[in-house]
């Protein structure tokens, strides 16, 4: 149990940097960030930052090629998952992220 927590935690600093490193972690899909304030940024910075930690926590999801994308409070997931029960556990997860007001789900199912 402590090694889960601890990969949250490690998981969680890894999303930060990457947060605070790329704006751009997406396909042209998810709309320009040129007409946010600061403070939306940031906001949208730690929503990003919390999905991606919550999806590397959460058991139904595999997660290692989900790309997270964050503009006022609407999250973009892209990239891909290897079933159609992960695109949509990716989404349940999303949706349970304090500040997350909608999730665009442009994830693909990964031919096996």
């Amino acid at each position: 149990m402590k090694t889960i927590q601890f990969l949250k935690t490690a998981g969680s600093i890894a999303c930060v940097a990457f947060a605070l490193n790329a704006t751009a972690q997406t396909s042209a899909s998810a709309p320009s960030a040129s007409s946010e304030t600061i403070g939306q940024h940031f906001d949208d910075g730690t929503i990003t930052t919390k999905v991606k930690a919550e999806l590397l926590g959460a058991k139904n999801v595999k997660s290692t090629h989900i790309h997270v994308k964050t503009r006022k409070g609407v999250v973009w997931l892209t990239g891909s998952v290897p079933s159609a029960e992960d695109k949509t556990a990716a989404t349940e997860v999303v949706q349970g992220v304090k500040g997350v007001s909608s999730v665009k789900n442009r994830l693909k199912i990964a031919a096996e």
